[in-house]
C-alpha cells in the first residue's frame, strides 16, 4: 500500500505522515507549501510540490509512486476568511477535490480518506453530537466540507472507492515541538500569542447557558487525530466491498473556554485575567462529539488529555516564537 497524503507538510498533515510511516505504511506527500513546511517531514518522505488542482501532476505522481490510497488534507480552513472570500474557498476546496477524484478514479485507486470538519453541523443543539445529527453549516468553510463529503461518497459509489470522512472537532497540541501549529487562528495559539505579548487573553461571550457562562468545546490532541487517520485508512484498505465510513474525531468530553484559559495560565505561568468580549455570531453554547461510532467500528479512542495538549502546544510555541533573553 502506498498512500498519497495531500497537504502532508501542514500541521495536521505532518502528524498523519508521522503516524503512518511509524506504522510501516509507505507515503508520498503532495503539498503546494502555501501553509506547509517541508521541515516537518523526515528526509526519507518523498515530497512533491504542487496543487491538487494540477491534473497532469496528479496523474504523474499517482503513476510513478504506484499510489493505492489517498488521504486528502489539503484545503483552505479559516472560517472568517471563508466568509470574506467564499469564491476562493469553493474553488480551492471543491474544485481541487473534484480534480483529485477524477485523477484517482482514472488511476484505479481504491481507498480515499477525506479530511472533513465538525463545522458541517453548524450550531448543534444536542448534548453529544452523533454522526446522524442534522448538517446545517453556517459559513462557506463548513459548506465546502459538507459538499466535499457528498462529492467523495458519490465518487465512491460510482467508481468503486472505499471512502472515509473524518469530522474533526477542535485540534490542538503537538507530538513533538517541530510539528506544532505555527498559526494564530485556533484558541490555544491565540491565548499564547496574547500572553507572550503581555496582553490578556480574550473570551468571546460569558452569558451562554453553561456552568461558567462560556462556550464548551471538545478538544482532540493532533497525535490522536493522526492515529485515527491510520485506523480508518487501514479499514478502507482492507475492505473487499467498497463502502463509506463517516466518523467524528473528538474525546467526547467538553471543556469550557474559561477552564481552558485557566489551564493555559497555569501551564505558561502567565496569570493575566481574561478579558470578556461579546459573543461571536454563530458560536454554539456547546459542541461535544459522540465518539461511539469510531470506538465501536475500530476500537479507537483518544489517549491524550487537555493538559497534554496545552503543554505540548506551549513547547512548540516557544520553539517557533522564542522569547528574548533578559540582559
Amino acid at each position: 500500500m502506498t498512500w498519497l497524503i495531500t497537504g502532508g507538510a501542514g500541521y495536521i498533515g505532518a502528524h498523519v505522515v508521522r503516524a503512518m510511516t511509524a506504522a510501516g505504511e509507505r507515503v508520498v506527500v503532495l503539498d503546494d507549501l502555501s501553509t506547509g513546511n517541508p521541515e516537518r517531514l523526515a528526509d526519507d518522505v518523498p515530497l512533491v510540490r504542487g496543487p491538487v488542482a494540477d491534473r497532469a501532476l496528479l496523474d504523474r505522481v499517482l503513476a510513478e509512486h504506484e499510489v493505492t490510497g489517498v488521504v486528502h488534507l489539503a484545503a483552505k480552513k479559516q472560517v472568517g476568511e471563508s466568509v470574506e472570500e467564499p469564491l476562493l474557498y469553493y474553488r480551492e476546496n471543491l474544485g481541487g477535490l473534484n480534480v483529485l477524484l477524477e485523477a484517482v478514479a482514472a488511476a484505479g485507486v481504491r481507498s480515499f480518506l477525506f479530511s472533513s470538519s465538525a463545522a458541517v453541523y453548524g450550531v448543534p443543539e444536542a448534548e453529544l453530537i452523533t454522526e446522524e445529527a442534522p448538517c446545517a453549516p453556517i459559513n462557506p468553510y463548513g459548506e465546502t466540507k459538507l459538499a466535499g463529503e457528498w462529492l467523495v461518497r458519490a465518487a465512491g459509489r460510482a467508481h468503486g472507492l472505499s471512502t472515509g470522512c473524518l469530522r474533526y472537532f477542535n485540534v490542538a497540541g503537538a507530538a513533538e515541538p517541530r510539528l506544532s501549529d505555527t498559526g494564530v487562528f485556533n484558541v490555544i495559539p491565540m491565548f499564547f500569542d496574547r500572553l507572550t505579548r503581555g496582553e490578556a487573553p480574550r473570551i468571546f461571550g460569558d452569558d451562554y447557558p453553561t456552568p461558567d457562562g462560556t462556550g464548551i468545546r471538545d478538544y482532540i490532541h493532533v497525535a490522536d487525530l493522526a492515529d485515527a487517520h491510520l485506523a480508518v485508512a487501514r479499514r478502507l484498505a482492507g475492505q473487499d466491498v467498497p463502502g463509506d465510513l463517516t466518523v467524528n474525531i473528538g474525546r467526547g468530553e467538553g471543556v469550557s473556554v474559561r477552564q481552558l484559559a485557566d489551564l493555559v495560565a497555569e501551564v505558561t505561568g502567565r496569570g493575566l485575567k481574561p478579558e470578556t468580549e461579546p459573543r461571536r455570531p454563530g458560536d454554539a453554547a456547546k459542541a461535544v462529539a459522540s465518539c461511539d461510532r469510531i470506538s465501536g467500528e475500530l476500537g479507537w479512542t483518544a489517549r491524550h488529555g487537555v493538559r497534554e495538549m496545552v503543554e505540548s502546544a506551549w513547547r512548540g510555541w516557544l520553539l517557533h516564537h522564542p522569547e528574548p533573553v533578559a540582559p
